[in-house]
Order: structure tokens, then C-alpha cells, then sequence
């Protein structure tokens, strides 16, 4: 009886994987080309009025929960983060990718240090995207271009050629009328599946004005983004004491 159940739970399994593969070919887009130009740096900058860029710039801590767990306090001035999960906590300045590692509370030092660093270093580079990615169109690295979907929409292309931590990556930009994003589709290496669609909705003003979409819908789960908080000082996001003082250095 055993071995039949298994049987069958190995035929489901394979019939699923073999459901997955076929959907994904079905859903799967070719990158759309187009060539850089003025009219592609407008519209980026027309997207960059509506979320509030210099608000944004203008901000100095960010905190915010990431869906899994992962819990941020960013220091956008000092460029330090503290990075959250399990019983792991990571101190990390986002220009060298050099920091402090914990578990339990108690720091940690040598190839397991490393690799929590490395580990925080990955989750904020994506985590961070997902927050405020339309912020970063204009990012060193990245070339901005006009394109047509296969679905007759119109979009805006950002694709970064360099930095972060899968070069190479692209996204198109579905904007409303008012330039707020709608969409974006994607061209990236962790998913097999191009032109894979997520909503940027349930947009919420911040309080030094720039606007943070905190819900992407796509085929799959949803992910929600919570806890979001910024200001000009700790207090506003509800820390006491620096985390960062004495821990992090850089010449």
C-alpha cells in the first residue's frame, strides 16, 4: 500500500513538473528591443515626478518587512543597513559590502560571518528593488528605452547592465496617465519565464512625500511589503539608539 502511494506521489510530482515547464513555455515573452533615447529619459523622469523622487532623496531612514521575514532598517545617508531574519542580524554598509554579523544576539566572526554578510547583501539588493525600484531608473550602469509588448502595450524599458546583483536584468514599466507605475514585466536571470507581469499598487505617501507601492500581484503569491516607515531621525521610524554607532567604520 505504501509503495503505491508513493508510486502515485511520484507520478503527481513528475506530472506537475512537466504542468509547470509547459505553462512556463506558454507564458514565457522574448526581451523587446528598442534603442535609447530622449523620449525615454522623459517618460523615466515623468515617472520620477510621480513617486516623488526628491522626497525620496530626501529621506534618511527607511524600515520596512520584506514578505519571509526580512526586516530592514536602512540609513540611506550613511549608507548602513541593518538586515533582519530568523535569530540572524547583519550590519552592513551597502558601498563596500562589508559588516557586522550576529545569531542569537551574539556577533559571530570568520566564514560564517562572511556568509551572513554575503546572505544580507543579496536579500537587500532584491528586497530594497521591490520597495522603490522606480527610483533607481536613472542608477549608473542602466540605459532606458521605448518599447512595444507583445500585447500592443507601450512601455518603458530599464535595463541595467551593470551593478547590483544580477547584471543584465531588465524591466518594462507600465505607467498610468500621471506617470505612476502600473506594472512592470520582467527580464531576469532568476526566473526562467520572461515577461513575467507584478502589479505596483496600493500606493501609500510617505510622510516626506514620496510614494511607496506596497502590494505586487502577479500568477503566483502576492507579496506585500508592511511595516513601512520613514522619517529624517530614528525616532520617526521608532528606533532609539544608533545601531550602527561604533560597529560599522569606513574610512
Amino acid at each position: 500500500m505504501i509503495k503505491k502511494i508513493l508510486k502515485w506521489a511520484a507520478i503527481l510530482l513528475v506530472l506537475g513538473i512537466i504542468a509547470f515547464v509547459i505553462v512556463g513555455i506558454m507564458m514565457n515573452e522574448s526581451e523587446p528591443t528598442g534603442s535609447p533615447s530622449a523620449e525615454a529619459d522623459a517618460m523615466a523622469n515623468k515617472m520620477l515626478r510621480a513617486i516623488d523622487q526628491p522626497g525620496w532623496d530626501s529621506t534618511r531612514y527607511v524600515q520596512w518587512t520584506f514578505p519571509g521575514g526580512h526586516d530592514y532598517l536602512w540609513d540611506k545617508a550613511a549608507n548602513n543597513v541593518r538586515v533582519q531574519w530568523k535569530n540572524n542580524e547583519v550590519l552592513l554598509h551597502t558601498k563596500t559590502v562589508a559588516g557586522k554579523a550576529f545569531v542569537d544576539g551574539n556577533a559571530i566572526d570568520g566564514d560564517e560571518a562572511n556568509e551572513l554578510v554575503q546572505t544580507a547583501w543579496g536579500y537587500f539588493c532584491n528586497d530594497s528593488f521591490w520597495l522603490n525600484a522606480p527610483a533607481k531608473a536613472f542608477d549608473p550602469g542602466t540605459s532606458r528605452k521605448l518599447v512595444t509588448l507583445d500585447d500592443g502595450r507601450e512601455g518603458l524599458m530599464v535595463k541595467y547592465d551593470s551593478g547590483g546583483v544580477t547584471p543584465g536584468d531588465s524591466y518594462v514599466w507600465i505607467l498610468g496617465e500621471n506617470g505612476l507605475p502600473k506594472a512592470y514585466k520582467m527580464w531576469v536571470k532568476i526566473i526562467p519565464v520572461g515577461g513575467m507581469e507584478f502589479s505596483w499598487e496600493n500606493w501609500k505617501t510617505m510622510s516626506t512625500g514620496c510614494k511607496i507601492a506596497q502590494t505586487h500581484q502577479s500568477v503566483g503569491p502576492t507579496l506585500e511589503l508592511t511595516n513601512i516607515k520613514v522619517g529624517m531621525d530614528l525616532a520617526a521610524v521608532g528606533e532609539g539608539d544608533d545601531p550602527f554607532a561604533g560597529i560599522i567604520k569606513v574610512e
